[in-house]
Parts: structure tokens; sequence; C-alpha cells
């Protein structure tokens, strides 16, 4: 029997080291991960594919709170990772914090 997997948090960047409405590139060996800055300072992350054809989300263009891909312009939901009507499908989110100005990134361990 496998165990369960526990979050690790890493610290990524200062939330000022995102640009407004824009996004900050974590490479992971699992494939990298995108996090955004929204104009009112919430945080979000998503790997950096978007599921249309893997385009990279950390270079698509921020507007609320959704972010659209610059491959095709699919709109990606950033709290849920949903591709927005009519298309369909889903980027993996990942859990976010921020702490004392500091953006926390969980990431499962074994």
């Amino acid at each position: 029997m496998n165990a369960p997997a526990t979050q690790q948090w890493l610290r990524v960047c200062a939330v000022n080291e995102i640009p407004l409405l824009g996004s900050r590139l974590v490479e992971c060996p699992s494939g990298n991960i995108a996090v955004f800055r929204t104009a009112e300072d919430n945080v979000f992350a998503l790997l950096d594919r978007c599921p249309h054809k893997a385009g990279p989300l950390s270079q698509g263009i921020v507007h609320g709170e959704t972010v659209t891909c610059p491959l095709h312009s699919w709109n990606i939901d950033l709290k849920s990772g949903e591709a927005k009507a009519p298309d369909v499908g889903c980027a993996r989110r990942y859990p976010v914090e921020v702490r004392d100005g500091d953006v926390f990134l969980a990431l499962a361990s074994a």
C-alpha cells in the first residue's frame, strides 16, 4: 500500500516579483508551473500548458481571473483551471498561498 502524498510548501517569490496582470514561471521536473497575479493582487497557479494544444499559459494575457492562451485564445479560469465555454478542458491547478508578501506553492511529495 502506498502512503498518501503530502503537500510540501515551496517559497517561489515575493508577490511584487509577479507583474500585475502577469505571471512568473516556476520550473519543475514534472512540468513548469505558471503563477499568476491579478489586478486585485490575487495569486493563482496552473500547470503551464493549455488543455487545448499545450500552449504556454504563462505567456497569455491575464484579465480579471482569467488567462487567455497565446496560441488559440482559449480562456482559462484561474480559480478552477477550467476552459470557459464554448471550449472544454482543464489545466491542472496548484494550491498557492501568500504569506507576509511571499508566494508559496504546494507541491505533492511522497
